[in-house]
């Protein structure tokens, strides 16, 4: 590779590296969202109470606001079931139109207002910063065409991302909707890191120098998947959660585990099987790899994240759901699936690279 298409790929791995750290950035602010139920202090979208700057008193909007935002909510939902019931959803589509929850316009508050205009300039960053990638993308279409393709259907999903996150406003934080806001958040850092690491591999520093067997690789792919398993139940287990609060007037956060039912039983157990899974792998990956190649640093970073998320799962189970502790929790999830794909990426490549030379 000559100096020039060297300098492309640097600056590119700079520019996506960002680009990831940002986006888990807005998952960090988006879990502060969640845990201080500042998801509709915006009723519209993109603006905020029809403004590119949110109002700081109730006194700045209309007597009627409620109503007004209720209404513009209830056409644009019409609009989503009428595109669901088009592309076959039909069950979906009646389950939306049928949601009286999506009719509960919540009062103004400027504290959660501003937290939700904070979370939405920093998805125009994000934006920004994935048009940024994509551009400089473009300087390694030569080498690897794959790379900036990839970089373009990022802008194409942080794009729907945005408008999913319009349809959440809408329908008033109907949960599966912000599950699946939060799948499609990870599956851009997933895309993200796969372009980061094809592009790493086009240096001529990159070599694989491992020796690791094919099963280490599928006990973490099998972690990785399990792991999606229980960030879904988490989803659950906070809808179920948040369900309580509200029957006890947010007070008595002692009681909120207790009464969450079965879902959070079945939750915390689970993470009893992701650690025995993740410590065979860990077992495999020091007993094959090489002292502190890339495999056995972040492998040893993913043990040490899945430690503190469980230490943060039972924080909240047995300190009353602080609400300090809910976006570290969900970050934390969010940190150990994309350290878990970094690593299946070396991982594939160490196995490409033994097939090559034999």
């Amino acid at each position: 590779m000559n100096q020039s298409t060297d300098k492309a790929v640097s600056s590119f791995r700079r520019v996506s590296t960002l680009t990831v750290i940002a986006v888990y950035f807005l998952i960090l602010v988006g879990g502060i969202v969640r845990s201080t139920g500042s998801g509709m202090g915006c009723p519209d979208w993109p603006k905020c109470f029809g403004s590119v700057i949110p109002p700081t008193s109730v006194d700045q909007l209309p007597k009627n606001y409620q109503q007004i935002y209720l209404q513009q909510r209830i056409a644009k939902n019409e609009r989503f079931v009428a595109t669901l019931e088009k592309i076959g959803f039909v069950e979906t589509a009646n389950r939306i139109a049928n949601d009286k929850s999506i009719l509960i316009e919540e009062e103004f508050n400027a504290t959660k207002t501003w937290i939700e205009y904070i979370n939405r300039l920093i998805g125009v960053v994000i934006g920004l910063f994935i048009l940024l990638t994509v551009w400089k993308s473009f300087k390694l279409w030569k080498v690897d065409k794959w790379i900036p393709i990839n970089a373009m259907v990022s802008l194409v999903l942080v794009l729907f991302t945005g408008w999913i996150g319009s349809i959440v406003v809408s329908t008033n934080l109907l949960t599966w909707m912000i599950t699946f806001h939060m799948l499609l958040a990870l599956a851009l850092v997933w895309l993200l890191l796969y372009i980061n690491h094809r592009s790493e591999r086009l240096q001529s520093s990159h070599s694989v120098k491992l020796d690791v067997p094919e099963k280490v690789q599928w006990v973490l792919i099998l972690g990785t998947f399990l792991m999606l398993i229980q960030v879904v139940l988490g989803t659950q287990v906070r809808e179920q959660i948040d369900q309580v609060a509200a029957s006890l007037g947010d007070m008595l956060r002692g009681e909120w585990v207790k009464r969450s039912g079965i879902i959070f039983l079945i939750h915390r157990s689970f993470s009893l099987v992701l650690l025995g899974v993740h410590i065979l792998y860990f077992f495999w990956a020091f007993r094959y790899s090489v002292r502190k190649s890339k495999v056995n640093l972040w492998t040893q970073v993913l043990m040490l994240v899945l430690l503190l998320e469980i230490g943060s799962g039972i924080g909240m189970a047995y300190f009353g759901i602080p609400a300090f502790l809910q976006p570290i929790h969900l970050l934390l999830g969010s940190l150990l699936l994309g350290i878990q794909f970094m690593l299946i990426l070396q991982l594939r490549d160490h196995l490409q690279f033994k097939l090559n030379t034999n």
